[in-house]
């Protein structure tokens, strides 16, 4: 294998840079996970603590508004919301930001297109208010720290997580047999019983696969192991025996267990889930789809499960074995760029001022990144389901989203820049190497640099890594 820098900053980065030198190596590509993270130091996003602090904040205010109803105090209360709702935006905005400019201006950009895997892999919304706009504190509190780590570390901390708990419905999940079911059993409207959701979608699409060795046994059992986690506002995590089914469960042949309700049960389960053959495979796919192409070389999939098996789930030799096989350096650009994936590429290739783009407003960041990557068909953050965002190119090339696209290529980087850049030189430092003499020619030939630009972004090469 022949390491192509260029192809390494485009398939496996954030795109190419003029500010930016591709890596030397794999080595260098593999030393940037480990590396100082000058990113989140130069663009910070908040902690999950401060998330929930905001939420509390919010519940608080609303409250207030609701008991003030009917009030000479109403009209004040509800300001008070309707400002602590603003802050919610404001801070999302902020958030937003701070991911895309992290893509655009990072020297490791391997590590920002890992964050951005794991968070798919292990997708977490808010669906209630206070917390709709804290999947980025939850990424960068639960995962990015691990993305290098054991994969079984970085399940656990997804799992565990206040956002998955609350997103898959587990802090109301209640042990049939529990003291607390026993307790409120007979209590008219209590939300009372077994939820199934974390345990299935932790088989299902976080460690074994659909297609996984597991059953809907499996899963029920699983699901009563679990029914001890939850978490609150206040406390983040909580452990909580008196919710938890007593008596040993079972899972894929393995006991967890035995006396009282332990959080210790839970994770071993957990453990031994991520070490499973199966998980091996399914996590080397997922890996070989978002990086490679839709229809990954089944060589290169079985090359990165042996790998995950042989070292436990080491993620960092998982990342090596994605990253050394010949399979993965086919120079044709095959995987489309998801709507995030593309403006942050575009914002790394024009090298979008980041004071500049961090300094928007709220309104201004909706108006050139939020909306627009909707109108692509990428709400951000609120992906459709727990299985996170889809990775087959025809999902982002319907016609809707294709004229979407062109729309924002051939507007936003005017707003963004102020000054365009010559598009024949722009297009040189976008590409680099897979820049062919025909789209040279469109966009050198175009009337304006403004349409220059525009058909250099909407065009196939730039659109796919």
């Amino acid at each position: 294998m022949q390491f192509d820098g260029e192809l390494a900053e485009i398939r496996f980065g954030c795109g190419l840079s003029a500010r930016h030198r591709p890596p030397s190596g794999l080595e260098d590509m593999l030393a940037g996970l480990t590396a100082a993270d000058t990113a989140a130091q130069d663009w910070p996003i908040a902690g999950f603590d401060v998330a929930l602090k905001e939420a509390r904040t919010y519940v608080l205010a609303r409250r207030a508004q609701q008991k003030a109803a009917g009030t000479d105090a109403f009209e004040a209360q509800n300001s008070a919301l309707k400002a602590q709702r603003g802050r919610l935006l404001d801070l999302r905005a902020s958030w937003f930001q701070a991911r895309l400019l992290r893509c655009a201006t990072t020297d490791t950009p391997f590590r920002e297109r890992l964050t951005l895997f794991w968070a798919d892999h292990f997708t977490a919304q808010g669906k209630v208010p206070a917390l709709r706009y804290s999947a980025s504190p939850y990424v960068e509190t639960s995962l990015r720290p691990r993305i290098s780590g054991r994969f079984e570390d970085l399940l656990i901390a997804a799992v565990t997580a206040p956002l998955m708990l609350h997103y898959l419905d587990q802090h109301r999940s209640t042990g049939p047999n529990s003291p607390r079911a026993n307790r409120v059993a007979k209590r008219r409207g209590q939300d009372i019983g077994l939820n199934e959701n974390l345990a299935r979608e932790v088989l299902e699409l976080h460690t074994l696969g659909v297609d996984g060795p597991y059953d809907q046994t499996d899963v029920r059992q699983l699901a009563e192991l679990f029914t001890g986690l939850g978490y609150s506002m206040r406390e983040g995590f909580t452990f909580r025996p008196g919710w938890a089914e007593p008596g040993p469960e079972t899972v894929l042949g393995q006991t967890y267990g035995a006396g009282s309700p332990e959080l210790d049960a839970v994770l071993d389960a957990l453990r031994d889930l991520a070490r499973h053959p199966a998980t091996a495979q399914h996590i080397a796919r997922k890996l070989a789809v978002h990086f490679v192409s839709d229809t990954p070389d089944t060589q290169l999939v079985a090359h990165v499960a042996a790998r995950f098996a042989k070292t436990g789930g080491d993620l960092r030799q998982v990342y090596a074995a994605l990253i050394e096989h010949p399979a993965a350096w086919h120079p044709e650009l095959a995987n489309v760029k998801p709507p995030f994936a593309y403006l942050a590429s575009v914002c790394r290739a024009f090298d979008a001022e980041g004071r500049a783009v961090a300094a928007l407003n709220r309104l201004d960041t909706n108006r050139l990144f939020l909306r627009p990557m909707q109108a692509m068909g990428q709400r951000w953050e609120f992906a459709a389901g727990p299985d996170g965002w889809e990775e087959a190119d025809a999902a982002w090339i319907t016609p809707q989203a294709l004229a979407a696209r062109i729309r924002w290529c051939m507007d936003a980087p005017q707003n963004l820049l102020g000054t365009l850049p010559d598009p024949g030189q722009a297009a040189q430092v976008a590409l680099g190497q897979q820049l062919d003499g025909r789209l040279r020619f469109v966009v050198s030939a175009a009337e304006t640099r403004r349409e220059g630009v525009g058909l250099l972004l909407a065009s196939p090469t730039f659109q796919r890594r």
